[in-house]
């Protein structure tokens, strides 16, 4: 096959992420291909304010943060048991995986 397999993994949990990427890392070394990551990319953050009393305390806030954390892992020299093995792979359900190749 010999081309680039891009994965791309984004989660809320950063040791769920870790994991998930390791699984895939230790899958595809087993089958020969060369792997370069997996590399962390910037973590996107989500800051809500909300009001805690609006009619008491008026000046009464409180923030709530949301963080998505990706990592990027590039796949060469893919063979067809590289692939069977990353089809067969089972991630959990909270690491949302996008492929491109």
């Amino acid at each position: 096959m010999n081309q680039k397999i891009r994965i791309k993994l984004k989660s809320y949990d950063h040791n769920l992420l870790d994991k998930s990427a390791e699984r895939i890392v230790k899958t595809v070394k087993a089958t020969g291909a060369v792997i370069s990551g997996p590399i962390p990319l910037p973590t996107h953050k989500r800051i809500f304010t909300v009001n805690r009393s609006t009619f008491v305390n008026k000046k009464s806030r409180e923030q709530f943060q949301l963080s998505s954390f990706k990592r990027l892992i590039d796949i060469y020299n893919t063979s067809a048991k590289t692939v069977d093995a990353l089809m067969k792979l089972e991630l959990p359900s909270g690491v949302q995986v996008e492929v491109k190749v």
